[in-house]
């Protein structure tokens, strides 16, 4: 097969990119191709809310070959093999397809085996996570089962999507457990790989008062290494001493380790951590001309969110066909990132920033306050916005 622009990944980035070449270049209509082995896809911003029994998952998900815009070629197999010296990509039903330009956009990998035991005991046992559709309904099961104990929220060391998401269900949960009068015999405990609770020091330490007054407890430097299910047991290390400690549990919330997929890991395309290699603000490959990215696989240091994507996605697009019509590339990405860290079942405070942890805010407000409004913002502007504007190319 041979297209002009090959798209890796049919996410929020992978999608965003094709709509916007189609906008902004309509003759490149039947010459992309998007290859990605789902056959749905997910507004995976809600998997907090439909965790904290907010929302509904079915609400949340519509058929893959939906929401890929028409003049693309959805091509539903998973790209195994890059080969970016001959402009070819493989896949793993042995298509391989020729292209002129590649972008990249394969999402981040979940690494479940990375904790002993985990696999085997994820969705019951009182252990459960937000971050995969198989699972995120578990949670909701989890804080309703608790009456009483410890319940735990795990952070890894590792880069993650969405890096507010780990704390922002166990708001929820603290607020459930004072709904039915179970908090005051409930431990909440964050165990988290990081150094502490937020990196933006903006709203660190409005977040760190509400863990405080709240009640939660925080541990810091401390990855989860095992889980036994059936003992309700979670072990822990320390990322610098590898001290280990073992807590009880009766909810564990967790986080999965994460990294760049596999195929992207092992490919001439990624950086020694793995990840695709790019400018940090042009969003091209640093060695190979032809090859744009965005998204959570990319190198670009700066939190992994759908509000990330929106702004890379129009550079990675205005910079592709900058060099396809031998232009100047002047389009930059900033590393501007959005993390609507939910506070509560009506609260949400936005956290907006750019590199470096930078606050850059959007609103005349201080943001820095819990605010109703912007629960509004994220629970009913905020997927409009992503069914209707971002995956249709017009923002």
């Amino acid at each position: 097969m041979k297209k002009t622009i090959a798209i890796v990944g049919a996410g929020t980035a992978g999608v965003t990119m094709a709509a916007q070449l189609l906008r902004k270049a309509p003759y490149l209509k039947d010459e992309i191709v998007i290859i990605d082995p789902s056959d749905k896809h997910y507004y995976q911003p809600f998997f907090t809310l439909v965790g904290g029994g907010d929302s509904k998952l079915e609400d949340n998900v519509r058929p893959q070959a939906e929401v890929v815009p028409e003049g693309a070629l959805l091509l539903q197999e998973a790209v195994t093999t890059f080969k970016p010296d001959t402009n070819q990509i493989e896949t793993n039903k042995g298509t391989v397809i020729t292209y002129d330009y590649l972008m990249v956009a394969a999402g981040i990998q979940l690494d479940w085996g990375k904790v002993k035991g985990l696999k085997e005991t994820l969705g019951k046992n009182g252990v459960c996570s937000n971050y995969h559709q198989d699972y995120v309904e578990s949670t909701w099961e989890a804080m309703k089962a608790v009456n009483g104990g410890r319940a735990i929220f795990t952070q890894p060391s590792t880069p993650v999507k969405c890096a507010g998401a780990p704390q922002k269900i166990m708001y929820l949960a603290d607020e459930h457990f004072r709904r039915v009068g179970v908090r005051d015999k409930t431990k909440v405990e964050f165990i988290s790989g990081m150094d502490d609770l937020f990196p933006v020091k903006r709203y660190y330490p409005i977040l760190k008062k509400l863990v405080a007054d709240k009640g939660i407890g925080e541990t810091y430097f401390m990855d989860l290494v095992e889980v036994d299910g059936n003992a309700k047991k979670a072990t822990f290390k320390h990322v610098k001493t590898g001290e280990t400690i073992t807590r009880e549990f009766d909810m564990l919330h967790v986080t999965p380790p994460m990294s760049a997929p596999d195929f992207i890991k092992k490919s001439p395309i990624a950086n020694e951590a793995g990840w695709v290699d790019l400018d940090m603000h042009t969003l091209r490959h640093t060695k190979y001309e032809n090859i744009f990215g965005a998204g959570d696989c990319t190198s670009l240091p700066t939190s992994r969110t759908g509000a990330a994507i929106r702004k890379q996605a129009p550079v990675a697009v205005d910079n592709l066909l900058a060099h396809m019509n031998k232009k100047e590339m002047t389009a930059s990405y900033d590393g501007y990132s959005s993390c609507p860290v939910v506070t509560g079942y009506s609260t949400v405070m936005l956290a907006e920033f750019v590199y470096g942890y930078e606050a850059k805010e959007s609103f005349p407000i201080d943001q820095r306050k819990h605010r109703h409004s912007m629960h509004m913002l994220k629970k009913n502007v905020l997927p409009m916005m992503y069914w209707n504007g971002m995956l249709k190319g017009t923002m």
